[in-house]
């Protein structure tokens, strides 16, 4: 095991069993660095080069060894022998795997790392302080419902705004559409608990589940499962 006790990736508590979810540090001394690297493969390794600064490459870095040390554990395998690929719309898959799906969200220093069994994944979080314009945000991104929902309390608005984010995101990272989503027409209801109301193809209620998960250090986290997925791409085109 490449980790020490005090910094190994923290398993998260999951809504369904198909599901298993950590939460990651994306710093690490060099030695682990110097382990993770020789995990990568080219691509990944041309990847990392292409970042600006030395700060963004360790995060990269640190992030995909640590990604492949978990697949690598669920899949019985050395984590430079897990094949990951492009597939539709450019979203990484498993080349050899298709039962096995799995998504990557950051912030700062952290990260959240999902893998799912069956179903496609997609995760999201937010720092529970972050700032934004809540009235811009609610404008371009919600819909009238969302927007009629808000509480008058401006904080309180806030934070329901990242949660209806960090919903919207996760959908939008399990299909692969991520930022050209339209997530002005994706309906989201948070009582009793978060769940997709409506929306365009392939945002249909029925094929999807949405769970809010208890992140640590204030963070707010969505996992959403996509359980009728459109096929996957027989793709070859390493990530």
């Amino acid at each position: 095991m490449p980790f020490d006790a005090n910094d190994a990736p923290q398993a998260l508590a999951t809504p369904v069993v198909e599901l298993s979810l950590w939460w990651c540090a994306l710093t690490a001394p060099a030695s682990r660095q110097a382990t993770f690297a020789r995990w990568l493969s080219p691509a990944e390794q041309a990847r990392m080069q292409r970042f600006g600064n030395d700060a963004l490459r360790v995060r990269y870095l640190v992030g995909r060894g640590t990604l492949r040390w978990l697949l690598g554990d669920a899949l019985r395998r050395a984590p430079a022998d897990i094949a990951i690929v492009r597939g539709i719309r450019g979203r990484p898959q498993l080349a050899d795997s298709p039962a096995i799906d799995f998504n990557v969200t950051h912030t700062d220093n952290r990260a959240m790392i999902g893998i799912a069994r069956g179903v496609r994944i997609g995760v999201d979080i937010e720092r529970g302080d972050r700032r934004l314009n809540a009235a811009g945000v609610a404008r371009k991104f919600m819909t009238a419902a969302e927007r009629a929902a808000l509480p008058a309390d401006m904080d309180a608005a806030r934070r329901q705004l990242l949660l209806l984010w960090t919903c919207k995101e996760a959908m939008s990272k399990a299909t692969g559409d991520a930022l050209s989503a339209p997530f002005g027409r994706i309906d989201v209801a948070l009582a009793p608990s978060p769940r997709l109301v409506g929306g365009p193809v392939p945002y249909a209620p029925a094929d999807w589940s949405l769970h809010s998960i208890q992140a640590p250090d204030d963070h707010v986290a969505t996992v959403a499962l996509w359980h009728r997925p459109e096929p996957r791409s027989n793709a070859t085109t390493p990530v």
